[in-house]
């Protein structure tokens, strides 16, 4: 008997252990922190330094000429100065004149923000249409994947150029007009019209860039899904809304701030098209007329439309189901398993047939 007991304790393995987690040792995180410190260092060098600098300089008065003295001074401490220049409209101590860059910062946000709301709902729809034809099987499919990307690959200063001649006063655009009856219009300089050509031609070269990111959601969706809805007996509408847009809303939500970053700073389109007139000017452009006449004051604008930017990211990221980064799947943890009851030695025993 006490031979058998003696040959259990050293078959019956200790069961009150935990499993091991497998992860990085202190060699392995080394290894790993030093291959991507040349990654972080480059970014701080290009991304981080800059804005921190930029920050810095937002708070510091820009060379010119002193009141009191009328001799050419540098700069010192500005305080706030220079944001309460654009958020308060003050030049100095009074309100700054009409037709001033300070007093522009109100007209260029709305303008912007209308840029933004139009162009990025009518790409979302276009782009969600495009990508739905795209993701059908038909014959020549590949060519037309490619063909629809062609507006994206062309640089926007070749596309701000190319409508440029379309919109222009003899161009083709008022010839199409003109043949249902309708006057020439100043596609370049009236408030509605020149605001009305940006958003078609952002819409035209982006639409495509939408297009892409949702087709790339639409193809992880299995088709055993719109199999199933068909025998249940759902409508194309009631399959769109009910799997579709919710199956699709990640990569949507995606690219929707994606867009919508980008037109939040969008320079180059209107800068050749319009060149600002007809009340054109986005944030972007004011920062850019602003570095010609003060550095500082510059800064100051660029940092609030930065941190405009980064405030509707927050929103999109934390409300709007923007997952920009892939997170694996939580690994459940293993269950420990409980001590058996009982005489060990009279179930090994059993087990063996003595």
């Amino acid at each position: 008997m006490s031979a058998v007991a003696e040959s259990t304790k050293k078959s019956t393995p200790t069961r009150n252990k935990a499993p091991k987690e497998k992860g990085l040792h202190a060699g392995q995180g080394r290894q790993g922190l030093l291959l991507v410190a040349p990654t972080l260092i480059f970014l701080a060098v290009i991304i981080i330094y800059p804005l921190l600098r930029a920050v810095q300089l937002s708070f510091q008065k820009d060379a010119g000429l002193d009141p009191a003295t009328g001799l050419f001074v540098e700069g010192g401490s500005a305080g706030i100065s220079n944001y309460t220049h654009w958020l308060l409209q003050q030049c100095g101590t009074v309100d700054c004149p009409p037709g001033t860059l300070g007093a522009q910062f109100y007209d260029a946000f709305w303008v912007t923000l209308f840029f933004t709301v139009t162009s990025v709902v009518i790409e979302v729809i276009l782009g969600m249409w495009f990508a739905m034809i795209m993701n059908r099987d038909f014959r020549g499919r590949g060519l037309v994947r490619a063909a629809i990307l062609v507006p994206w690959a062309i640089p926007t200063a070749v596309t701000a150029k190319l409508w440029f001649f379309i919109f222009a006063y003899q161009g083709i655009a008022n010839k199409l007009l003109g043949f249902v009856g309708i006057s020439p219009q100043l596609w370049t300089s009236d408030p509605l019209a020149a605001k009305l050509a940006i958003v078609i031609a952002d819409v035209w070269k982006t639409t495509p860039f939408m297009a892409l990111l949702i087709l790339a959601g639409l193809q992880l969706i299995p088709g055993d899904v719109y199999e199933a809805a068909q025998i249940d007996g759902a409508t194309k509408w009631q399959t769109f809304v009910r799997i579709t847009l919710p199956l699709v809303k990640t990569p949507l939500m995606v690219a929707v701030l994606f867009r919508t970053l980008d037109v939040l700073r969008i320079y180059d389109l209107p800068a050749i098209l319009t060149q600002g007139a007809g009340g054109t000017t986005s944030l972007s452009m004011l920062v850019i007329r602003q570095i010609r006449s003060g550095f500082h004051s510059a800064s100051a604008l660029s940092t609030i439309v930065f941190l405009l930017v980064a405030f509707v990211a927050f929103l999109f990221i934390k409300f709007g189901g923007a997952d920009v980064i892939q997170r694996p799947p939580q690994s459940k943890k293993p269950k420990k398993e409980e001590p058996q009851t009982g005489n060990p030695v009279a179930a090994n025993a059993t087990s063996t047939g003595a």
